[in-house]
């Protein structure tokens, strides 16, 4: 598995990705920070990644394109900080990792994790 880190987290989650063995890149180091998300959905599903946010615009587009790919991972925290979520994050990751390569919407907070099969019907 490969994760694109979101511009609104931290590059520090580059390594504590790493640590527990995931592969990760941050969106600063591969394109442009003002990047519109449509366009760093498009780099991550041509690119095989998987995308690790706290924005919720990159689930409502994967609703609006009933899109199966790329997986995003979402955050949703007071505290988005490596070293206060971090855990529960690697552990969903690696735990759901099947899921995240067939198209998944997961979502984590401090206390449950949540998981989508992608498509998103909008209904």
């Amino acid at each position: 598995m490969r994760v694109l880190v979101d511009m609104n987290l931290s590059p520090r989650w580059v390594g504590a990705l790493a640590a527990a063995g995931i592969e990760a890149e941050h969106w600063s180091l591969l394109g442009a920070a003002s990047a519109p998300d449509v366009e760093i959905m498009a780099f991550a599903r041509r690119n095989d990644y998987v995308v690790l946010t706290y924005d919720l615009d990159f689930s409502a587009i994967l609703a609006a394109t009933q899109g199966n790919k790329p997986s995003v991972v979402q955050i949703r925290a007071d505290d988005v900080n490596p070293d206060t979520i971090g855990k529960p994050v690697i552990d969903a990751l690696q735990q759901m990792a099947t899921e995240l390569d067939q198209g998944a919407l997961l979502t984590v907070d401090p206390k449950r994790t949540r998981l989508r099969v992608l498509p998103l019907s909008i209904e």
